[in-house]
């Protein structure tokens, strides 16, 4: 009988604190990045459009989760400490060049380096876990190394919305920062995992990588319409030319593939082949969840920042003082009294009122009108400007959206141990259901702001909602990958389960951006948006009940076939 250890080896817990300090780095801009890259540059921000806000999003963590599908298997080959290694030489430059970056070409190529260090990173530490933990205490290990993700997600915000109130540079120094840190516990601490590396050649590692889901010219079919998407995202193509152009080029490939010979010696020569189907569709299905689940950071805060009111929340929590008050609702009265001597009063007063919220003031209009009122009729203006800023420093004041999202990570580190523990035993499929479904409802409560419940209190409920469903859904759908990939291969098959995240992020960047300007923005509908987004989480959640049951009639057929088999062998 072999022996089933109950604890941990170092490497676990050494992997699980790189984790945190790597979280805090990441979550430390990235829970800020709506806000940073749409705040106008005179205010310190990067004043980009939607639309570049919504493909940087949706680009760059597109590459950071599908890289790790190569860097995983680099690591099975080379080894784990050389990864976390290279990854952390990578990032720390990356964060810092982030914050000195002027304009979007700059700024994507710094965000590119930080998203190619991480992609070294991820597989290694998720394929540590993998590979510290056995059958007996995996659920528990995913669900502990989860928590040590939530805690560097609860904090990382936290530190970077005070830091923001320094400058927004300083944001990206912290984050840099963290990342050095990890070089201390990689160099002296970290063991590498029992029998870790492949002996395999690189060349047959990227082979059998590639093998997992499908041949080259699998690669070759999805790759030209991802890259046409992404063409779109960032203005260089319309939608609809870019549409067109991915249904020609699936026509293409059609024609193409009825010239093919099945074993033919080159790759292009060959059919498309999904050598895993059940995985494919599993990561497919996957990628709707993660979709719906990124919009917690690139549509909800800047919605909480343009549309809701957060004072109902501000009220209930005056009993904390008014320095905390100042913390999570700080207002720069002087930069509000330089914005106000500026605002062009022809511009309607919803234009006027969304450019107030970047100063963190949500303003009524029939009050903005009559502070215009005054302004454009005082013989001081810089005067009244100053004391209608300090007015509404005190009354219209917004919590900052970057800590109502932290309510996300605090139910996490709270909760997330016990919830993995009570779901140890469940089946894992009805708990993957389970979780987004609660996450859609979630989003889809956010469409009822103003209508029937406070806006604070309801986007708390939205939050809290979506931190259930991630709690539910995000560890049980690591655990399952970690269940059926060979022991050889755990960060192979973990560098694939990225694939779901990355088209989740590629998805959730391009319909944030395009639905937040023209259904929240130019329609004035953002129920519709949210609408869309519960939509996804219900067609998602349905898709993965079908696929459970068709495996469970598919593992059922195959043991009918094992018991017949053995059968006639009896008879025989």
């Amino acid at each position: 009988m072999t022996h089933q250890p109950k604890g941990f080896p170092l490497a676990f817990y050494v992997a699980n604190g790189m984790e945190i300090f790597e979280r805090l780095a990441w979550y430390g801009f990235f829970a800020l990045s709506s806000v940073y890259m749409t705040t106008p540059a005179e205010q310190g921000g990067a004043g980009f459009s939607e639309a570049q806000r919504g493909a940087l999003q949706g680009i760059i963590p597109f590459f950071l989760y599908l890289l790790p599908v190569v860097t995983g298997a680099l690591g099975d080959r080379y080894g784990y400490r050389r990864m976390f290694l290279l990854s952390f030489a990578i990032m720390a430059p990356g964060y810092y060049l982030m914050g000195q970056a002027e304009g979007f070409g700059s700024f994507f190529l710094a965000m590119l380096a930080v998203a190619c260090g991480a992609a070294c990173f991820k597989p290694i530490v998720v394929g540590t876990i993998a590979r510290t933990t056995v059958a007996a205490n995996r659920g528990l290990g995913f669900g502990i190394f989860y928590t040590m993700v939530n805690i560097g997600g609860f904090l990382g915000p936290l530190v970077a919305g005070y830091m923001r109130a320094i400058s927004w540079d300083a944001v990206f120094l912290m984050s840099s920062l963290w990342i050095c840190l990890n070089f201390l516990p990689a160099l002296f601490l970290y063991r590498e995992p029992q029998q870790v590396r492949s002996t395999n050649k690189l060349s047959q590692v990227l082979s059998e990588a590639q093998q997992v889901l499908g041949n080259g010219r699998f690669a070759l079919l999805l790759f030209p319409a991802i890259m046409l998407l992404m063409a779109a995202g960032v203005g260089w193509l319309g939608y609809q030319p870019a549409f067109i152009a991915i249904a020609v080029w699936l026509v293409i490939n059609l024609l193409w593939n009825r010239l093919c010979v099945p074993n033919a010696r080159h790759w292009l020569a060959q059919p498309i082949r999904i050598s895993n189907l059940p995985f494919a569709l599993y990561l497919l299905i996957l990628t709707g969840f993660w979709t719906v689940y990124n919009q917690l950071f690139y549509t909800l805060p800047l919605f909480i920042r343009d549309y809701v009111d957060t004072g109902d929340l501000l009220s209930l929590l005056a009993w904390l003082g008014e320095d905390t008050l100042a913390f999570l609702a700080h207002v720069d009265v002087g930069a509000l009294a330089d914005k106000l001597q500026t605002l062009d009063a022809a511009l309607p007063l919803e234009a006027l009122r969304l450019q107030l919220v970047h100063l963190k003031v949500n303003v009524p209009h029939e009050v903005l009108a009559g502070a215009l009122s005054q302004l454009g009729q005082s013989a001081s203006p810089a005067e009244l400007a100053a004391q209608i800023a300090q007015d509404w420093a005190g009354r219209y004041r917004q919590i900052n959206p970057e800590y109502l999202i932290n309510l996300d990570f605090a139910a996490i580190v709270l909760l997330q141990i016990l919830v993995s523990y009570v779901c140890r035993r469940l089946h894992t499929f009805k708990v993957l259901v389970a979780g987004i479904v609660i996450m859609g409802g979630g989003i889809w409560l956010a469409a009822l702001n103003g209508q029937f419940v406070l806006g604070g209190s309801l986007m708390v409920v939205v939050i809290l909602s979506i931190a259930m469903g991630e709690m539910l859904t995000s560890p049980k759908s690591q655990e399952y990958v970690a269940s059926i990939a060979p022991k050889q291969q755990s960060a192979m098959y973990m560098g694939y389960y990225f694939v779901s995240m990355a088209l989740g992020f590629l998805f959730a960047g391009l319909l944030s951006g395009w639905g937040y300007e023209n259904l929240a923005k130019q329609q004035g509908r953002p129920e519709w948006m949210w609408g869309l987004f519960a939509l996804i989480a219900l067609v998602s959640a349905m898709a993965l009940w079908i696929f459970n049951r068709w495996q469970s009639r598919a593992r059922q057929d195959r043991a009918d076939l094992s018991v017949d088999t053995l059968s006639k062998a009896g008879e025989t």
